[in-house]
């Protein structure tokens, strides 16, 4: 009987490999070959405050390049933005090197000859070339000589315009949700039926406000015309130079110099040497600035934590009588209405988070973050110490300021992933007022302040790389338009 089995088993083997063989040869090649190599692509996105490298990837063997670009990773780069290195140029190249050298660990060296690298400067860069040019150039001449050191493929060091950095939010943002175009379940492309959302980006030196629109713009340069995988999209789009977070703090400071001589927006208890030369050099303070001052002349500065004075601090930064449109979001600029459904990041994202993990505040409607924000600028600065153990110069003034840079009326949206809902005539609005330290308001770029709604949650999570994936696309990383398949491919 083992004999027999024995002699069985030849033929048995053989017939198992040939039914291996069989199942291979069935088998597609594409379901059995490596994984694919993938492109990179390297963006340093160059703020008023700061510097981010960040590094994408996409698969390189895809039709059409029609793979999903994905975040590869990121770099913060120590120091301050490229425009703080005005006066010694040099060293806004060398802070970069640090990142770049991370890049060249990170992406492969067999890639480095074909990713291409892009710095975009941003509100910070502006501001320098409208107070000296040559330095601006120097700065940017600067980084590129750092930048063409490395083997990628350097695509330029370039100042973004605000219109360029307000769209290019708002086309990152709908790409990320995938509102232009989706990947189905089913293996095919689609336009979704839902439409885009709003864009609002709080920077350190200006704010942009972003959003399709329904008809011409009364005012042709707030107006942007789009292409996009097919579909055509009119875009307002106006960018609020001087009204990021640090230059309105920095307004705000230069406001209480002059008016007050103390500063009713900071807590009572906290005071510092405030050095006139750092308020008053920026162009942003030059309406605010005196005739005759020294620049080297210190002042002690209190905080006296005065909601009424500080509302109108505030104020003060505001034009709105000024209109020569058939309406105005403020200081004249033109804005048609504001419906549907918006989204906030940068700043916007940094204060409100700010406020529910530091200071465990809860911020899930407009009510709880006027709670919020009123019981921040109600308390002393020994009791904000106590609540999170923060010494100085954890600038919880700052947040106390800066939780609302706009009472006027710049407005504010909650982090990504959270939203506060306010009913306008078209559709929901999410939109939080850009409050001031004492008392949130929803008015300036206009949705209508009604009853809050139930703050929607997991929308999605991501700040400071808003804009660096459609500015990938504007150098032609062949990412925008080889991400999806060709226009005749999509549905109309």
């Amino acid at each position: 009987m083992a004999g027999k089995v024995l002699s069985l088993l030849p033929p048995l083997l053989l017939a198992a490999a040939g039914l291996a063989g069989l199942l291979l040869l069935c088998v597609p090649t594409r379901d059995v070959r490596e994984p694919p190599a993938l492109k990179y692509g390297i963006v340093l996105d160059a703020g008023s405050s700061h510097t981010s490298m960040f590094i994408y990837k996409w698969p390189a063997d895809k039709k059409n390049d029609t793979g999903i670009v994905g975040q590869h990773s990121s770099c913060e780069v120590h120091g301050g933005g490229i425009s703080s290195y005005a006066d010694n140029p040099s060293r806004a190249g060398q802070s970069l090197v640090e990142c770049l050298d991370q890049a060249l660990q990170e992406v492969p060296r067999e890639r480095h000859v074909g990713t291409p690298l892009y710095l975009g400067a941003t509100a910070g860069m502006r501001l320098l070339k409208l107070t000296s040019p040559e330095a601006s150039a120097n700065v940017l001449a600067a980084v590129t000589q750092t930048l063409t050191q490395y083997p990628f493929d350097f695509r330029g060091a370039h100042i973004l315009s605000g219109q360029d950095e307000g769209v290019f939010g708002w086309v990152t943002a709908n790409y990320l949700l995938e509102n232009f175009i989706k990947y189905g379940w089913v293996g095919q492309w689609f336009r979704p039926r839902k439409g885009t959302l709003g864009a609002m980006d709080l920077g350190g030196a200006s704010t942009q406000i972003t959003f399709e629109m329904a008809g011409p713009a009364e005012d042709p340069t707030n107006e942007v015309q789009l292409r996009l995988y097919g579909q055509h999209y009119r875009v307002y789009t106006h960018s609020f130079l001087c009204y990021g977070r640090d230059q309105v703090l920095l307004r705000l400071l230069a406001g209480a110099l002059q008016t007050y001589g103390f500063h009713p927006c900071w807590p009572r208890g906290y005071s510092s040497q405030v050095l006139l030369q750092d308020v008053y050099e920026s162009p942003c303070t030059v309406a605010q600035r005196p005739q005759t001052f020294t620049g080297s002349t210190r002042v002690n500065l209190s905080g006296t934590s005065d909601p009424a004075l500080c509302r109108g601090l505030i104020l003060e930064l505001f034009n709105f009588s000024s209109c020569h449109f058939s309406q105005c979001s403020f200081n004249g600029i033109f804005q048609p209405p504001v419906a549907g459904n918006f989204i906030g990041f940068s700043a916007f994202f940094y204060t409100v988070d700010f406020l529910r993990t530091v200071m465990g505040l809860p911020v899930e409607t407009l009510q709880q973050l006027e709670v919020a924000v009123v019981t921040i600028c109600n308390q002393t600065w020994s009791e904000l110490q106590a609540m999170r153990q923060l010494a100085p110069p954890c600038p919880v003034w700052g947040v106390s300021v800066g939780s609302g840079v706009s009472e006027g009326r710049l407005h504010l949206l909650l982090q990504p992933g959270t939203s506060l809902g306010h009913q306008t005539s078209q559709g929901r609005t999410r939109l939080l007022g850009r409050a001031s330290p004492c008392r949130p308001q929803t008015h300036g770029f206009n949705p209508q302040p009604e009853i809050p709604q139930a703050p929607e949650t997991g929308l999605l999570e991501f700040t400071s790389s808003m804009t660096t994936i459609s500015a990938l696309c504007d150098v032609g990383f062949h990412v925008r338009f080889h991400l999806v398949p060709p226009i005749s491919n999509v549905p109309a």
